[in-house]
């Protein structure tokens, strides 16, 4: 996982700006009408419109803004239907990748992923292409400056973590299964723990280690792609170095 929690902590970071222009919003409102849509409008018993809910209120989203877009989801105000869609493909260096997209219009995003991908040294691949590589799960990511680490890795095993590292200077990874995220979010909470990130998302079971060429290829693509209003997430198993992340994130700043 070299060079993800860095990566994990510039897009925390990145999100935080989208969130104060409003375009964060518009993403988030999209996952909770689907979320709601396939599971139900009651967090309790739906485990992903819960971890929604979650990122929307650290977004800061006016809770009227939750409330309708979880309406729109289980019918009860109309609203455009939104499709999921995943697309499967290798990136510079052959980095498997996934983006995950929520649309109004398939064949347009499909169409509009394509051709970022294409600027950008990157091709999709068919169904199953990659996908195979990827597990649901949760992942927390925690500066070392909060906790002392085997106090954090008991806390965070006791309450249903199934991974704790400890790989770079700065950070602790937590990994959890999709449905046991939140619970080891509040336990973390409960002893006043700050969270840099904590969300669902895809760990890959290998990666693949990249040149300085190709990851700033690579994660100027994840950009163009995160950038797109239909995309939700994009997902990629490259391996970079700790020292290279943070040349290029000094570079880029």
């Amino acid at each position: 996982m070299s060079g993800h929690s860095k990566w994990a902590g510039i897009k925390h970071k990145k999100a935080a700006l989208d969130a104060k222009k409003g375009k964060i919003y518009t993403k988030i409102i999209k996952e909770l009408t689907v979320a709601a849509r396939e599971g139900g409008g009651n967090p309790e018993t739906n485990f992903k419109l819960r971890a929604v809910m979650m990122k929307a209120k650290e977004a800061n989203m006016p809770s009227d803004n939750v409330k309708m877009a979880i309406k729109r989801g289980t019918g009860e105000l109309p609203g455009v239907s939104y499709e999921n869609v995943i697309y499967e493909g290798y990136g510079p260096g052959g980095v498997a990748m996934m983006v995950e997209a929520l649309t109004d219009n398939k064949n347009r995003t499909t169409a509009e992923v394509r051709n970022i991908m294409s600027k950008k040294n990157a091709n999709m691949a068919g169904a199953g292409s990659v996908s195979w590589i990827f597990a649901k799960k949760g992942y927390i990511l925690v500066e070392k400056s909060q906790a002392n680490e085997d106090d954090l890795m008991n806390i965070a095993l006791e309450a249903g973590a199934e991974d704790f590292k400890s790989d770079d200077d700065a950070n602790y990874e937590v990994t959890t299964a999709a449905q046991d995220l939140e619970n080891v979010k509040q336990a973390l909470q409960a002893k006043n723990i700050q969270m840099q990130s904590a969300d669902l998302t895809m760990i890959p079971s290998s990666t693949v280690k990249v040149n300085e060429s190709d990851a700033r290829q690579l994660l100027s693509l994840i950009e163009s792609l995160e950038d797109h209003d239909d995309v939700q997430n994009v997902y990629a198993n490259f391996d970079i170095p700790d020292d290279l992340m943070a040349k290029i994130a000094e570079s880029e700043s």
